[in-house]
C-alpha cells in the first residue's frame, strides 16, 4: 500500500488517526457517544440519507459553489494564477453548513430535539441555528463575550434564527471556554440533545464524521478545476483553526500530485498568547476528549491563544491535520495579522470579494507562494465572507484606499 492510500484508511475503529483524535470522555458520556457512532454507522452509506442531503446541498444550500479565477488579484500580484473555491457563496455564507445540515439530519434520525453547539466567529453558530430551523429543533449556541462583540451580526442572525446565545463570561471569553461550556450544558441533557461539534475536532466521531461531510468541498473543487483549467491544480490552500474548511479540501487531492499548505494564525506573534498556531508551536496534549498538536501551558493545561480571526483562536487543532503533518502530505505554514489585513482589503478593492479574516489568512499566503513559484495555479478554500467582520476591521484596522 503506498503512502497516500494509506492516508485514506484512517481512521481506526477507535478513532485514531495515527497516534492523534480517539475518544476520551467521562463516564457518563460514553454511552451517549457510541449511540452516536452506532447511528452515524448506519445511516452514512443509508440511500435514503445520503438522497436527502444531497436534496438539501442543492435545493436548500446552493451547492455546487463556483471555482472562480481571481485574475486580477493575480495579475496584481505576479507570479502563479490563484483561484478561489467560493464557500462565501454558500448559504449563510461559509462552509459550517455543510457539516451542520448533516448533523441535524442525524439528530432527526436520532430522534433528538436539540442542538447544542459552540461558535467563535459565529459562522457555525449562525449553521447550526440554521439546521436547528430546518429541521424543527430547539438550539442552543455557546460563545465567549469576547467574540459576541467583535461578531455582533452573527449573534443578531442567530437569535433571529430561534437559536439561544449562551454568553460565556470564564477565562479568555472566547472559543476554548466556549467548548467547554457547550460539553457542560450537553453533559446535562445528552438525552434530548446531540452536541455539534463546530469543526474537525473533538471524540470520535467527529473529526471522521465532520470530515465526511465538508469533503464535498474538494469533491466540487477538484471536478471544477480540471473542467476548467484541463489539469489539477500545482497547489491547494485553506486556513487552519480547528481544521473544517481544510480537511474538505484537502481529503479528495490527497492522492493527487498537489502541494497541500495549511495556514494558521500567527497573530501578533512568536510569544506565548500572542498566536493560535498550535501546528506550529504546540506539543501532543489532550483537549476536549481528543489528543491533538496542543498549545500548552508548562503545567500541560492549554495555553491562551490569540487570533484576530476568532474562528482560529483554539489551541488545538483537528487530529487528522496532525497525522497529515507528521506523514509529511500537508505543509502548515503560519500568517501575521498584519499580513492578514492587506490580503483581506487587496482581494475586496481588486476582485470584489469581501472574505471572511479567517479566509484571509489563507489569501495572505497564496500570494506569497504566488510569487515565489512565479508560474502555475493555486486554489484557495475561501471558506466565508467578511461581513460579520466588518465592524471590527473598521475600528481595528486602518483602511486601505488602494
Amino acid at each position: 500500500m503506498s503512502k497516500n492510500n494509506k492516508l485514506n484508511t484512517v481512521p481506526d475503529e477507535k478513532g485514531f488517526f495515527g497516534k492523534y483524535g480517539g475518544k476520551f470522555l467521562p463516564p457518563e458520556l460514553e454511552e451517549p457517544f457510541a449511540e452516536i457512532i452506532e447511528s452515524y454507522n448506519k445511516i452514512k452509506s443509508d440511500a435514503s440519507f445520503i438522497n436527502e442531503l444531497r436534496y438539501i446541498r442543492k435545493h436548500f444550500q446552493g451547492r455546487p459553489t463556483p471555482v472562480f479565477h481571481a485574475r486580477t488579484l493575480s495579475m496584481d500580484n505576479g507570479g502563479a494564477q490563484i483561484y478561489l473555491k467560493r464557500e462565501d457563496l454558500n448559504h449563510t455564507g461559509a462552509h459550517k453548513l455543510n457539516h451542520c445540515m448533516g448533523e441535524g439530519l442525524l439528530a432527526k434520525f436520532m430522534g433528538k430535539e436539540k442542538l447544542i453547539a459552540e461558535t467563535g466567529a459565529g459562522q457555525h453558530g449562525v449553521a447550526v441555528a440554521t439546521a436547528a430551523a430546518y429541521f424543527g429543533l430547539e438550539c442552543e449556541v455557546h460563545m465567549g463575550e469576547v467574540d459576541i462583540a467583535k461578531q455582533a451580526p452573527n449573534v443578531s442572525r442567530m437569535k433571529l434564527l430561534g437559536a439561544e446565545v449562551v454568553p460565556v463570561t470564564h477565562g479568555l471569553k472566547t472559543l476554548k471556554e466556549a467548548v467547554d461550556s457547550a460539553f457542560d450544558d450537553y453533559l446535562t441533557d445528552y438525552k434530548n440533545s446531540i452536541y455539534c461539534i463546530g469543526s474537525v475536532v473533538g471524540p470520535h466521531p467527529f473529526p471522521l464524521m465532520v470530515r465526511d461531510f465538508q469533503r464535498i468541498v474538494g469533491i466540487e473543487a477538484r471536478e471544477q478545476f480540471l473542467d476548467m483549467i484541463g489539469e489539477l491544480p500545482d497547489v491547494v490552500c485553506a486556513c487552519v483553526g480547528g481544521g473544517s474548511n481544510a480537511i474538505g479540501i484537502f481529503a479528495p487531492f490527497l492522492n493527487d500530485p498537489c502541494e497541500l499548505i495549511g495556514v494558521e494564525p500567527l497573530g501578533r506573534g512568536e510569544g506565548v498568547g500572542d498566536n493560535a498556531a498550535s501546528m506550529t508551536y504546540g506539543h501532543e496534549g489532550i483537549i476536549h476528549g481528543f489528543k491533538c498538536y496542543l498549545l500548552q501551558n508548562e503545567d500541560g493545561s492549554p495555553a491562551p491563544v490569540y487570533s484576530c480571526a476568532s474562528g482560529l483562536d483554539y489551541p488545538g487543532v483537528g487530529p487528522e491535520h496532525c497525522y497529515l503533518k507528521d506523514t509529511g502530505r500537508v505543509e502548515y505554514v503560519t500568517c501575521l495579522d498584519t499580513e492578514c489585513s492587506d490580503a483581506f482589503f487587496k482581494l475586496t478593492r481588486l476582485e470584489g470579494i469581501i472574505p471572511a479574516i479567517e479566509s484571509a489568512h489563507a489569501i495572505a499566503y497564496a500570494l506569497v507562494k504566488a510569487r515565489e513559484m512565479k508560474t502555475g495555479t493555486i486554489l484557495v478554500n475561501l471558506s466565508g465572507r467578511g461581513d460579520k467582520d466588518l465592524d471590527y476591521v473598521l475600528e481595528n484596522w486602518e483602511m486601505k484606499t488602494k
